[in-house]
């Protein structure tokens, strides 16, 4: 028999096919539902009295305070995010020590923990009547700890399975040609880590940015002292300034988004040059 006369058309390079383009509709259509409409609303809530209101409340000293204490602590908590959860992360696939299995469960407790939980956990170790004998309740320590504690396995989870699937014959090689460990580490091994850590320390950064239940027993919530923006919003609320509210929310946003470029272009530049 001969062959059909019809000839298959060949697909277009990057042309989708009807079931991708149903999947990437649909995916399409669940986003713009549950992140891209709410944020439009409150950007557009935010301008409603314009870029003099806008202005008013962001540069308000409590307001100005509050966003200050909460993006200097989010940023030094990624920082030793960064540090620390890497290190656990290299810990928990490179080394094999007793109690591996249970440290490597105990790191997702904060994933698990209901927040406001998780501040009381803290008020009753670090809080005035705590056994240890360290009292931060109140003071800009304690919302250093809350947001070191809520936002620990996020670099950990992030670097953990990248680790996991890097060949160490690659390592053993360079190696065995005479480079040291630092440069092996340097060439090698953080390269591949970069875009883990960067994915790590910008989910960190944003859920430190804005974090409430951990914080409102432990950090006292004091005007100008302890009150971090989320505390801040949800002051506005409950005043009924929605508007004040959607602003602060706004500036969050913003840079929320800042910070995530900014670490996807530092995650570029580190892997390029390897």
């Amino acid at each position: 028999m001969g062959r059909p006369a019809r000839r298959r058309r060949a697909a277009r390079p990057g042309a989708l096919g009807a079931a991708s383009g149903l999947g990437l509709g649909v995916a399409l259509l669940w986003f713009s539902l549950l992140v891209l409409v709410p944020l439009a609303m409150v950007v557009a809530t935010a301008g409603s009295e314009g870029w003099s209101g806008f202005a008013r409340t962001i540069t308000s000293p409590q307001t100005l305070s509050a966003v200050e204490l909460t993006v200097a602590q989010a940023v030094s908590v990624t920082v030793l995010n960064v540090v620390v959860g890497t290190t656990i992360a290299w810990v928990l696939v490179r080394d094999r020590f007793w109690g591996k299995r249970v440290l490597d469960v105990v790191i997702d407790i904060p994933f698990a923990l209901p927040t406001i939980v998780a501040g009381l956990v803290l008020l009753a170790l670090y809080g005035p009547n705590g056994p240890l004998g360290v009292n931060v309740a109140n003071t800009r320590a304690a919302v250093f700890l809350a947001l070191a504690f809520v936002t620990l396995p996020f670099v950990v989870r992030t670097v953990q399975p990248v680790l996991e699937e890097l060949d160490a014959d690659v390592e053993e090689a360079a190696a065995s040609l005479g480079a040291g460990r630092l440069t092996v580490f340097r060439r090698i091994v953080l390269p591949a880590l970069v875009p883990a850590i960067a994915a790590g320390a910008a989910l960190s950064f944003a859920r430190g940015i804005s974090e409430y239940g951990s914080l409102v027993l432990l950090s006292g919530n004091l005007p100008n002292r302890t009150e971090v923006a989320s505390v801040r919003v949800l002051t506005f609320i409950e005043n009924g300034d929605t508007t004040s509210a959607a602003a602060v929310a706004t500036l969050l946003l913003l840079v929320a988004l800042a910070v995530i470029v900014l670490l996807d272009v530092l995650q570029r530049r580190v892997a390029r040059r390897g």
